[in-house]
């Protein structure tokens, strides 16, 4: 309450000083001086000529005590200091309130600046931000603000102003981003960076706070980092009920995972030589009580960042194994259920006692588990513990099949390392791959490889008869996709086998057997 009321105190007190000491003001003190003598006499008078000097010194002092205070809170580059630069903020809101004017607030953030760091030294990259808060300085008027508010982040904040539209604040982002990206000499070496920028303009905070702000120029900046380098996003209402809708995703999806509401569903695998069901992929799937179905790529980031992926996976293996189970009682010959296994769960140093303990409950032998790890958590695991897990995976007797491959950069010796049974071919290689020469070239190149190092191969979103015939032809072992089947719950899984075999029964035998 306090802190407040006094900024708006020194603000109208700096108004004031700056209203008295204009020129046409002290042009007007002889007017002043006889209009109190004829009001008031001699006495009016005496009082005027002695009060006036000691008015003018007050805030004559005033203004150089403000100027002090504003200079103690900027660092010797120019930049402010936190506390300087939220009081700053909290002043443009008042102000543009207040009189109808506009600001806005940007963050900007120097994008792979770990690369930076690694490739060039500490020291360069230090040169890299000193010089990139020079050219955010000198890009802005000298009314504006400019703090660090990260490791590679600078906020930046607009004075109030009589016109500043959302046009005008792209082409100020345009103009920061391209002083930001100009090459820094370190060493007579050039370093290039990029930046990504997100802003908000003071018309979206109504309530004049500055945090809230600057939280929604946060919500732009991890926007415009989605969308490629040097990406420039304005804060905009959709965005903030995406983030809402992220903030209630996190806090329903505990009691989801412990209620039943987030359950795999089972996308069939088929072999291109016989075309009978080599297993099924279980996939997470939520069917939220009041908005139906939410997909994966929306529910899954909230677990993670609520820190539940293991409490997924403990899921996922209970009811994948259940169904291995029911898929047995039922006499369907399903040979095993692929479970996907992200990082946190592979560096759990009791993984593999948990998973025999799941697969002793069910009496199932280790085969009928397919443990589908992706390739960016084999090539970016920080230490031994998954790969101890992983190798110890295999060891146990499950097969370990290599998710999305083609999309990170997993090695040939981390194959073999690894003891990887099966790659699974990334969509994006088999998309449109009946009618795209260099697809075919790709596809062709792996599948080489996997037979020369006796992998295994499962191409995933396999959607038309022509791809899944590609396929066949060019030796891939087993397909997966909408063109085969769509995920589904357990309880319809049964009857998609058995009208699959119905018509693997009813169709002439034109395929032969290859040769493994």
């Amino acid at each position: 309450m306090w802190k407040p009321s006094f900024n708006r105190w020194k603000a109208e007190r700096n108004r004031l000083a700056s209203y008295v000491f204009q020129p046409f003001m002290l042009s007007c003190i002889p007017a002043l001086c006889l209009a109190v003598y004829w009001w008031s006499g001699q006495p009016g008078l005496i009082a005027l000529t002695v009060g006036l000097p000691l008015v003018f010194i007050l805030l004559s002092g005033t203004r150089l005590w403000i100027d002090a205070e504003l200079h103690s809170r900027t660092t010797k580059n120019g930049l402010f200091t936190r506390d300087g630069f939220e009081t700053f903020v909290e002043q443009c809101l008042e102000t543009a309130d207040k009189r109808g004017l506009y600001t806005a607030a940007f963050i900007v953030e120097l994008e792979d600046q770990d690369v930076l760091t690694a490739r060039h030294g500490q020291s360069a990259a230090d040169t890299v931000l000193r010089c990139t808060a020079d050219r955010i300085v000198s890009a802005l008027r000298d009314s504006d603000a400019v703090t660090q508010c990260g490791d590679s982040r600078f906020a930046i904040c607009l004075s109030a102003v009589r016109q500043l539209d959302l046009e005008l604040c792209i082409q100020l982002s345009g103009r920061i981003q391209a002083a930001i990206e100009e090459p820094v000499s370190v060493d007579g070496t050039s370093i290039y960076v990029t930046a990504a920028i997100g802003f908000c303009q003071g018309s979206w905070v109504s309530d004049r706070d500055s945090k809230k702000f600057l939280d929604n120029c946060h919500t732009a900046l991890r926007e415009a980092k989605q969308n490629g380098p040097s990406a420039i996003r304005a804060f905009s209402d959709e965005m903030r009920q995406r983030v809402q809708t992220k903030t209630e995703l996190r806090e329903d999806v505990r009691e989801a995972l412990e209620n039943g509401h987030i359950v795999p569903w089972f996308q069939p695998q088929i072999s291109t030589d016989t075309g009978r069901v080599t297993g099924f992929e279980a996939l997470a799937r939520w069917s939220h009580p009041d908005r139906g179905m939410i997909p994966p790529n929306e529910f899954l980031p909230a677990i993670e960042e609520a820190a539940l992926l293991e409490r997924l996976a403990e899921i996922m293996i209970f009811h994948a194994l259940t169904a291995v189970r029911a898929w047995d009682a039922a006499g369907a010959d399903v040979p095993q259920v692929g479970v996907n296994f992200a990082g946190p769960e592979l560096n759990n140093p009791r993984l593999v006692e948990k998973v025999q303990w799941e697969l002793d409950r069910f009496d199932l032998t280790p085969d009928r588990l397919a443990v589908e790890i992706l390739e960016t958590v084999i090539s970016d695991t920080p230490g031994d513990m998954v790969a101890r897990n992983v190798k110890r995976l295999g060891e146990l007797g499950c097969r370990i099949d290599l998710d999305d491959f083609g999309t990170g950069h997993a090695s040939i010796a981390s194959i073999r390392r690894f003891s990887v049974g099966r790659i699974k071919i990334d969509r994006s290689f088999v998309m449109k791959s009946d009618r795209d020469p260099e697809q075919q070239r790709m596809i062709s190149a792996i599948l080489t490889m996997a037979e020369r190092l006796n992998v295994e191969t499962l191409a995933e979103g396999v959607e038309t008869v022509g791809e899944h015939a590609l396929l066949a032809q060019l030796g891939c072992n087993h397909v997966q996709g909408f063109g085969i089947g769509k995920p589904m719950p357990f309880d319809q899984t049964l009857s998609w086998i058995a009208a699959h075999n119905a018509k693997l029964a009813d169709a002439p035998a034109i395929l032969q057997s290859r040769a493994k």
